[in-house]
């Protein structure tokens, strides 16, 4: 007995011009000829390979015109008005009648048995910016895989040394791989009326954050997603910091305030990235330079370069920028960059990009520094097959 025929919905969410549904099986045709009414009188049946055909479909609620195509003996497509309901409605209708509905990425991993370039296309589909796309469709074309083959191979030869080599070079690389689908994560902080929102905006490009010249306007975590270089990085506009006691700690502006500040704590232990930012037209004061000691490596940006200055020589070197005239957003934007991607990988260079990939190299990288060469072997064998047991 042959098994039900599949449906997939191969456009992606939300509207756009054309949807379209593959439907596949030994008996996709004729689940497709009970449903789909030609515009012509008589067409060829079952339907002929390679062939477009134009008509309607009925459906619960009126009909939905379509097209359809026989791909192969065992596939056929059909395209609709862009947009979920018209998909979903015809997708319901395979379902009534006998088709199992699945996903995309179902039918992108039942045509290939490596699960490395099966998930390079699933995470592709997610990609912000070209450069990331570029970096997937890399690992795609096998770029990790040949690099994990190659490890392989080499503990195949009893050559730990070369195996260990190509894994710790993949390893370095997980920092930009992890953030290809999911950004960067850079945090503005500094006291409060140093310009935060206005930067968030300038860098963003648009009024992300409100900006207000009062101090301790921002009292939650405002966000911005921006590309900087083509890296994808999430911005974050938080609440000022007030320093006393040797914490960062709020005063009595109120609840409200010393919540905001606390989530801009939370914020800055979880960044890649904080930016610093001290005013330059003010002086440089004791609270500064407490924050400065407060916060792990931050990148420094003295703002409101645009004001005049105010002289201060143990105001700590950084990047001068104004958010009105602009001045040395681009020079800030590289310095981002430089901290948050230290060695950017060429084209076709193999690239971890899934916590999973990260975590078998690094229990691989354990073995082999313990000499046990077939349990190396099997953790690298389970990139590729990830639902195999430990």
């Amino acid at each position: 007995m042959s098994s039900p025929p599949r449906a997939y919905l191969l456009t992606p969410a939300g509207r756009g011009a054309l949807a379209t549904i593959r439907v596949e099986g030994s008996r996709a045709g004729d689940v497709v000829r009970m449903g789909f009414q030609p515009a012509q009188a008589r067409i060829a049946d079952p339907l002929e390979s390679g062939r477009v055909y134009f008509g309607h479909w009925p459906l619960e609620h009126g009909r939905e015109e379509v097209v359809v195509c026989r791909r192969d003996r065992d596939a056929v497509e059909i395209h609709c008005h862009g947009g979920p309901a018209a998909a979903r409605s015809l997708l319901e209708w395979l379902s009534r009648h006998g088709c199992r509905i699945a996903s995309w990425s179902d039918w992108i991993a039942a045509r290939s048995p490596d699960a490395i370039c099966v998930e390079a296309l699933i995470e592709l589909a997610r990609a912000p910016t070209e450069r990331v796309a570029a970096i997937l469709l890399d690992q795609a074309a096998g770029a990790l895989s040949r690099e994990v083959r190659a490890a392989l191979d080499a503990l195949g030869r009893g050559d730990g040394a070369t195996a260990m080599d190509t894994i710790v070079r993949l390893v370095f690389r997980q920092h930009v791989g992890l953030h290809l689908t999911s950004p960067f994560r850079v945090v503005l902080a500094g006291r409060p009326n140093v310009g935060k929102s206005s930067l968030t905006n300038a860098l963003a490009g648009y009024e992300r954050a409100i900006v207000f010249d009062q101090p301790g306007t921002t009292r939650d975590v405002v966000t911005a997603l921006v590309a900087l270089d083509g890296w994808p990085v999430e911005l974050s506009d938080t609440a000022g910091l007030r320093a006393a006691d040797g914490g960062m700690e709020g005063d009595a502006a109120g609840d409200i305030e010393q919540q905001g500040i606390e989530r801009a704590r939370k914020q800055i232990e979880s960044a890649d990235l904080v930016l610093l930012l001290c005013d330059a037209s003010q002086p440089w004061t004791a609270a500064d330079a407490e924050l400065l000691r407060e916060i792990p490596d931050p990148l420094v940006v003295h703002t409101k370069c645009d004001l005049p200055p105010s002289p201060a020589a143990d105001r700590p070197s950084g990047i001068a920028t104004s958010a009105v005239t602009r001045q040395g957003l681009a020079d800030l934007e590289r310095a981002i960059v430089a901290r948050l991607v230290r060695d950017a990988p060429s084209p076709c260079d193999a690239v971890p990009f899934l916590r999973r990939h990260v975590e078998a190299l690094n229990l691989a990288h354990r073995h082999i520094a313990a000499g046990r060469i077939d349990a190396a072997r099997a953790a690298l064998e389970r990139i590729f097959h990830p639902d195999k047991s430990p």
